[in-house]
């Protein structure tokens, strides 16, 4: 009855115009539906990852307009949704044509404690043709571990993690409490596919997609420079599932992460633990930040630089290539004969 991944995203906009030249051109996405009022865009074999409503009255708080998770079939929907009444909380049945329009089998559909709306499905429609991406990108890392993360502020978290945790079944990857409160929620394989940031108001901060190459990221942010405005965060590596990445403005007002070498984890075994050194190694200078906290988070940077903070990069298999060591000093401290 647990749920599996983030499945897809529902984001609102007022100029779809604006989202189809961001989602090709900057994200790499393939456009699959062009309909008067919705764009939806692919990112793998699935028939969608990403649903753009036009809405004249979008709130920029709520950019992200929903988020869908995915179970295994359909006994795992129905032992979820009882679950959740359980703990007392309204479920009510997906019609057939939203069904449709989502493009999965069955769903249900209810709200957590910030109003957020939440639908949790199964079957979701595969493509019978193969992902073409907006740009000439490598692909996103998807698969089991859906389409990436989401992180929404808010002005106390707490009631958020506990539904998230103790009703829905999320696990604790880690948390900090400087430069702000943020705690950090797994489904999968992925070092979280969920966070909260405790800020003062409740908004979508942001949504990662993770690439396959490191250049796909870096080609990515000489488009975002080349933008005046377009660029929300600098290039920076994150000290809990260290990635690499850059944040972009969206044209709905939040932000996407773009990233790649994101930390995976073993949910059977996995042990949360407080973050002390705060979000990044180095970089991600946070334009969206007070001028306090943008002090505060140099601060820690600049200590982790003093201290030598270093993290292993995050690899898959047959994406780098070995090389050796060539520097005696080196070889002799890292025990290489």
């Amino acid at each position: 009855m647990r749920l599996q991944a983030l499945g897809y995203v529902g984001v609102g906009a007022r100029d779809l115009g604006d989202w189809r030249s961001y989602g090709t051109r900057h994200l790499g996405l393939q456009i699959v539906d062009k309909a008067r009022n919705c764009v939806a865009f692919r990112m793998d074999d699935r028939a969608q990852r990403i649903i753009v409503e036009a809405d004249p009255g979008h709130d920029p708080d709520r950019g992200v307009k929903l988020c869908g998770w995915e179970v295994a079939d359909a006994a795992a929907l129905d032992g979820i949704a009882g679950r959740i009444e359980q703990a007392g909380i309204r479920v009510e049945r997906g019609a057939r044509a939203l069904a449709e329009e989502r493009r999965v089998e069955d769903l249900i559909v209810l709200a957590d404690p910030l109003g957020s709306r939440v639908e949790i499905f199964h079957g979701a429609e595969v493509a019978t043709e193969p992902f073409r991406p907006g740009r000439n990108i490598s692909g996103f890392r998807t698969g089991p571990l859906g389409v990436g993360h989401v992180v929404m502020t808010a002005e106390r978290i707490d009631a958020a993690v506990s539904f998230y945790c103790d009703v829905l079944g999320f696990g604790l990857s880690d948390y900090y409490d400087r430069p702000f409160r943020a705690r950090f929620l797994h489904v999968n394989g992925r070092h979280h596919s969920l966070a909260f940031i405790e800020t003062g108001r409740t908004a979508v901060h942001h949504l990662m997609l993770e690439l396959f190459s490191f250049d796909d990221v870096g080609q990515g942010l000489d488009l975002a420079l080349a933008e005046e405005g377009r660029l929300a965060v600098t290039l920076g590596r994150h000290t809990g599932d260290c990635i690499t990445s850059f944040y972009t403005h969206t044209p709905s007002g939040f932000m996407v992460e773009y990233g790649w070498g994101g930390k995976a984890i073993d949910p059977a075994t996995w042990v949360a633990a407080e973050r002390t050194i705060g979000p990044s190694l180095w970089g991600h200078e946070r334009s969206w930040l007070p001028p306090e906290k943008r002090a505060e988070t140099l601060a820690l940077r600049l200590a982790n630089a003093e201290a030598g903070e270093r993290r292993p990069v995050q690899v898959m298999e047959g994406n780098y290539e070995l090389v050796p060591g060539v520097c005696p000093w080196w070889d002799g401290l890292s025990g290489a004969r």
